[in-house]
């Protein structure tokens, strides 16, 4: 019998926070400028995800016979990437926003090791800008356009063949989302999987492919704190895939460096 995949969700866990504490990752003069609607932002995520936006993905993706779930924070000891804790992962999804900066260089190193070796990556939304994705895609513009409007997405499927969206329709329709526009500054995706259509008018490349040494990676775009985006059965049903799909295969161990001839 096959065992469960281990899935690790780190979440930077800063938002969902008391306001006082979050409010040191803002720079003094936005602030100042935004003070309001940043104290409104913050009791609203609290009500949205009162444990955190790593618990309640955590509840929703357990849900079954075939993940297994762990938790971890940047306020964790080594910053929730411990030596054990990324052994005994097979998928780490990551949540990060206001925080990037704060995660160390020598754990983004770990993380990355573990990548090439073969454990899978979903990082989500605004993790576009963390330093794991950015080194893994080998740029670090990974820019885009973005506006917080609470407007309508849909997400349109353009690879209906991939097992990441295996059990979806045509499109999946989010009434209230951050808009997140082209151009996305990454390397080309190996595959996409979604582009998204806003009703501004903008479109974005919202699910991502990436294969790098024997790990694979999945973009995924949907999941502003503000919003209960992970509340939509849809858009579980889809991390539920790219966990199965982003899992490491029992392939060969290859071996580098000077070898001797076969013949």
């Amino acid at each position: 019998m096959s065992k469960d995949i281990q899935v690790t969700i780190w979440n930077e866990y800063v938002h969902e926070k008391e306001y006082e504490e979050v409010k040191e990752f803002y720079p003094e003069k936005f602030r100042q400028k935004h003070a309001a609607s940043l104290k409104e932002q913050h009791q609203s995520i609290q009500q949205i995800y009162p444990r955190g936006i790593h618990h309640s993905l955590a509840e929703k993706l357990k849900k079954g016979k075939t993940i297994s779930v762990q938790t971890a924070t940047l306020h964790d000891k080594e910053q929730g990437l411990t030596e054990e804790i990324l052994d005994s992962t097979d998928v780490l999804m990551w949540w990060g926003h206001v925080a990037h900066a704060k995660v160390k260089d020598k754990y983004v190193e770990r993380v990355y090791e573990r990548v090439m070796e073969g454990m899978g990556l979903i990082p989500l939304h605004s993790a576009h800008a963390s330093k794991i994705f950015r080194k893994l895609c080998g740029t670090h513009s990974q820019k885009l356009k973005w506006r917080e409007d609470g407007q309508k997405e849909r997400l349109w499927v353009i690879a209906p063949g991939h097992p990441i969206v295996d059990g979806i329709g045509e499109c999946i329709e989010l009434e209230s989302t951050e808009m997140y526009g082209e151009h996305f500054d990454i390397p080309d995706p190996d595959k996409i999987i979604f582009i998204s259509w806003f009703e501004g008018g903008e479109v974005f490349r919202s699910g991502c492919c990436y294969y790098r040494g024997a790990g694979k990676i999945f973009y995924f775009r949907p999941g502003h704190e503000e919003f209960p985006i992970y509340e939509n059965d849809e858009i579980i049903k889809v991390l539920k895939n790219a966990v199965h799909w982003a899992a490491p295969v029992n392939g060969p161990q290859i071996k580098y460096g000077e070898v001797e001839a076969r013949e």
